[in-house]
């Protein structure tokens, strides 16, 4: 049965209004401004913050993008989270929620420590994201700057490297 014939029958009864697509260019957005720009909300400068989000953009864990940008692991970690990056907080779901139970008042932070199975930098840093929402704007504006192809070998490098898990248009048949 082809196509044709599925639609044999059909009839137009209204017409459709044509609606344009509204379009806005918001790709030449600096992110190191928008880093300036919401710098009282961050845990760092926003020199730092540029140095971290382009090292950890290259591949550098998050220890090493702090380190170039002499701040501790947590520190960058927690930048990170306030630009959107998920999967920053050391806690598994259950102990996230173990974390919430004691920010609501449920427990004691010595009892939350020893159900989470955290260390005190753990505890903190997981605290911290639970506390603290990513900046939407930062968010949008490092996503923009990730996806921009300005650093095309990078880009490549990693697409490369995740080459064996991506599937082809062939795999789908």
């Amino acid at each position: 049965m082809g196509l044709s014939e599925i639609a044999a029958g059909l009839e137009l009864r209204t017409e459709q209004v044509q609606r344009g697509v509204a379009t806005v260019d918001d790709t030449d957005v600096d992110l190191d401004a928008r880093l300036r720009e919401y710098e009282a909300d961050l845990p760092c400068t926003a020199a730092a913050a540029s140095t971290v989000l382009e090292r950890y953009d290259e591949g550098a864990s998050v220890g090493d993008a702090g380190e170039a940008a002499a701040l501790a692991p947590v520190t960058a970690a927690k930048l990170l989270h306030r630009c959107g990056f998920e999967g920053v907080t050391p806690l598994s779901p259950t102990a996230r929620r173990v974390l919430r139970d004691w920010i609501d008042g449920r427990l004691s932070r010595a009892d939350a420590l020893e159900l989470t199975s955290s260390d005190e930098a753990e505890f903190a840093l997981a605290a911290y994201v639970e506390t603290h929402d990513p900046i939407t704007e930062l968010a949008e504006a490092v996503r923009r700057d990730a996806s921009a192809p300005i650093a095309g070998d990078a880009l490549v490098s990693k697409r490369d490297a995740l080459a064996e898990t991506m599937t082809g248009s062939a795999d789908l048949r």
